[in-house]
Order: C-alpha cells, then structure tokens, then sequence
C-alpha cells in the first residue's frame, strides 16, 4: 500500500513514536490490513516532512514490535494481528497446541513505547533496588487494582497481596505455607498440570475429586475432605484443563464445605480475563479461609513472569512472607513494573481486550473445525478447549497428532484420579498465527477420524 499517508498524532514525544502510534492506529482502524506494502522510508519522509532518520527508526522498532516484517529489496509489510516473526533458517517444529500462553503481538506492538514512558517514571530507580520481600508498594496496589477489575475481587487489598515471578510460585508459596510434605491436597479431577508437577516435586499427595461441567462438586469434596486433607485447589473460571466456570450457587455451595470441614482454598483466577462478566471470586466469598493466586502471562504477555498471592492478614500471610525470605527473598522489580505501568496508563485494559478478542476469533475456528468432539465452551473467549474421551482413545488421537506435525498437551498429564475424567485439551494462543492455528485444528480434525496425516505423503 504505497499511497499510505498516515497523520501524526500531537504530542510532545519524539516524531518517531508519534509515527509508530500512527502506524499502530491505521492497523488497529482496518485502513493497513496483513501484506499491505508500507511507503519506501525515503517518500514517506519526503510526503511527511519528516528526516529519513526519523522515518527509519519507526520502521525498525514497528518491526521489532510485530507490526511489519521486512524484506531484503522488497520492503516492509504488514503483519497480521497474532502473528509472530519467525526466521525464514528456523526450523518451525510441530505447531504448538499444546502450551496454555497469550498471542505476544498485543503487548509486543506496545513494548518499546512503554519502556520509553519507563525512563520518566519518578520511581524508576527504586526498581533497581531489593523490593520488601511483599514487593514494592506501587507494584502491589496496581495488582490489587486488576483483580478488582478483572478477577471478581472486588475488594482485593494490597496489604494483603505478595508479588511472585508468576502464579505458579505462587501455587507454590501457598501451598508451602500450608501443607507438609506427605500432606494431602485435594483439586479437580483433572487440574493444572503444573500443579501435579510442583505435589510431585514437593511431596504433596494431590487426591482428585468429581467434576460436572461446573467443575469440583461439592458432595465429592465434602466426602473427600472428611478424611482430613487441609486444602483444596480450585480453578472456578475457566477451568484447566476442561474449560468449564462455576456459577455463582455451586460456589457458594464450595465455600460452605470448606467452612464445614475447615478447609482452606486455594483459587487460581489466571483465566479470569477470559471468562466475560467475572462471578465473585471465592476468596470474596470466604476471605478468612481462601488463598487467591494469579498472574498477567495469560492476559498480557507470556513473559512477564509476574505473578501475585492474596491471603488473609495474620499467622498465614506472615508465613507466606517468611517463605519468600527463605526461598528468594524478594521478589523481581522490572516484570513487575512493566505490568503495573500499563495498569496505571491503561494499556493493561487494551492488550487484555485484543487477546480476548484474539481468543474469541481462534475459538470460533476451533468450534467449526472440531465441532461436536469439543465440549461445549464455558465462554466465547476460552483459551483452550476439552475434548473428552476414553483415555486410550486420548492417546492415541494425540500419536496421531504428533505424526500430522501438531504437538498436543499429553493426555495423562492432567489427570490426578484416573477414571473420572479424561480427554484432550487443545491450547489456541501458542500458534503464531490463526493460518498456523487453522492448519493444526485440521490435523486434529483429520486424527480425530483415526486417519494417519502422514499417509498424504506417501503419494
């Protein structure tokens, strides 16, 4: 699209900014579209009245943020919304359905702005400092701030709120401050499998309960906590693997179990963003007994490795701190402030908005190549889908798989109680692209008739 004439946005920051933001609105707007050819550096500069220069550094840093991808003799062109570069010598591997992660193009089209805003912080400098083993203040109330917005945690206290490296050291601290190793947790019947990775690496002993398409039900916890495990691990929006969301009665029937058998929760509310209107969380439901843990790498960028725990005030909190000390003693500044700068400018709320708008559109190309195999979605904005089968069936559908070139999340891996639940999860934000995406659904459609992809090279 050579005529591309952008106009540039007033301000006081510097002209190649303004025409990257230009750049960003016209993609953003529909106006440049994926494969549009950008202007040659040299006739823009000249319509614009701007210094090649100037022109030059937007190019480089739309392409170091994901917008354009450049070629050598050809020029620069648009990239499409989710899409990622990738080098024409690197060898792609399987496509990637296998990792629960965000697109990296929302927040990478906005990663070399926000470190310039960065530079003019105030508190800058205080990152390069220890934080308080909690983290620093400015952190922890912008995090209080995003529960309270997108969590169902509508009185979320940033006294209460400890920042982590991501949510599972923050599974982890939690479960450290309550349980022993030998000690038994009880969770999902199919859960996070990174949960089973850290009970086994901890010794925990992870005993899975019954599941219906609201997730955990409560007369299967309350028999399973009789037998006197000290906490359950719940995931009550979009849960992992299975996709479903508790309403607002089976949680409040969850919570009363806990108060009953004096069992303490620990919720995951990572998927929270994705799950439309948020229910109140439990750790709004019973604040006195509920550890609530979550992070940004799902609704923001998968390497912000900033995570956060809220935890009630007193013996247990103070045991959470005293975890922190030991294991790393204070938590990493530069994630973190990164997260709470686009919280507090807003940004947060924007790139949240296009991954779920971005999820929305790759469920919809899952709903219509899989159709009827996946389990009816919880949400239109679901990162991953369930696809419930026997377990030799899940198997073998993922070997199949495999072979086509598509890598699957491996069917045992979350399923704590054998014979309650089984089935595959499909993760839609890994692929680079919703084409990569679509090309990997197929092979999963063609698995799922029991044909071998492979075979269609054999002629």
């Amino acid at each position: 699209m050579a005529a591309w004439t952008p106009t540039l946005p007033p301000g006081d920051t510097p002209l190649y900014e303004r025409l990257l933001d230009a750049l960003r609105a016209d993609i953003a707007a529909g106006a440049l579209t994926d494969g549009d050819r950008l202007p040659p550096q040299r006739d823009l500069a000249h319509r614009l009245g701007l210094g090649l220069g100037t022109v030059t550094r937007a190019y480089v840093e739309a392409e170091k943020a994901g917008l354009v991808q450049a070629h050598v003799g050809r020029g620069s062109f648009v990239r499409s919304p989710g899409s990622a570069p990738r080098s024409a010598t690197e060898d792609p591997g399987p496509i990637n359905l296998s990792q629960n992660i965000a697109p990296v193009s929302p927040g990478g089209t906005r990663i070399v702005q926000t470190l310039a805003r960065l530079q003019r912080r105030p508190d800058l400098l205080d990152n390069l400092a220890y934080a308080p083993s909690t983290g620093l203040e400015t952190h922890r109330r912008a995090f209080a701030t995003w529960l309270s917005r997108t969590a169902g945690v509508e009185n979320a206290d940033w006294r209460q709120l400890i920042c982590c490296a991501g949510a599972q050291q923050a599974l982890s601290l939690a479960l450290a401050a309550l349980c022993r190793p030998g000690d038994e947790v009880l969770c999902e019947a199919a859960t996070f499998p990174g949960a089973r990775v850290l009970a086994d690496h901890a010794g925990y002993r992870l005993t899975g309960v019954a599941m219906d398409g609201e997730g955990l039900l409560p007369d299967a916890l309350d028999r399973a906590a009789a037998k006197g495990a000290k906490a359950v691990f719940v995931l009550p929006t979009l849960q992992n693997p299975t996709g479903r969301i508790m309403g607002a009665a089976r949680r409040a029937d969850i919570v009363a179990v806990a108060r009953r058998r004096d069992l303490w929760i620990i919720e995951d509310g990572i998927y929270s963003i994705f799950g439309g209107d948020p229910l109140p969380a439990l750790v709004e439901l019973a604040p006195e007994r509920t550890i609530h843990v979550s992070g940004v790498s799902k609704s923001l960028s998968p390497g912000l490795r900033v995570g956060f725990l809220l935890a009630p005030l007193g013996d247990l909190f103070e045991r959470v701190v005293h975890a922190v000390r030991a294991q790393f003693y204070a938590p990493p500044n530069f994630g973190a402030l990164i997260a709470t700068q686009w919280i507090e400018d807003g940004t947060a709320e924007v790139i949240a908005g296009e991954i779920r708008d971005e999820m929305g559109l790759r469920l919809g190309l899952a709903r219509a190549i899989l159709g009827a195999a996946i389990e009816t979605p919880a949400s239109a904005f679901s990162p991953h889908v369930w696809l419930p089968m026997a377990e030799l069936d899940a198997e073998r559908l993922a070997g199949r798989a495999l072979r086509g070139g598509v890598e699957l999340t491996p069917p045992g891996a979350p399923i704590v109680a054998q014979g309650l639940e089984s089935g595959v999860r499909i993760c839609l934000g890994a692929a680079t692209d919703r084409a990569q995406l679509e090309r990997g659904l197929r092979v999963v459609a063609t698995a799922l008739t029991g044909a071998d992809e492979r075979s269609r090279a054999v002629i």
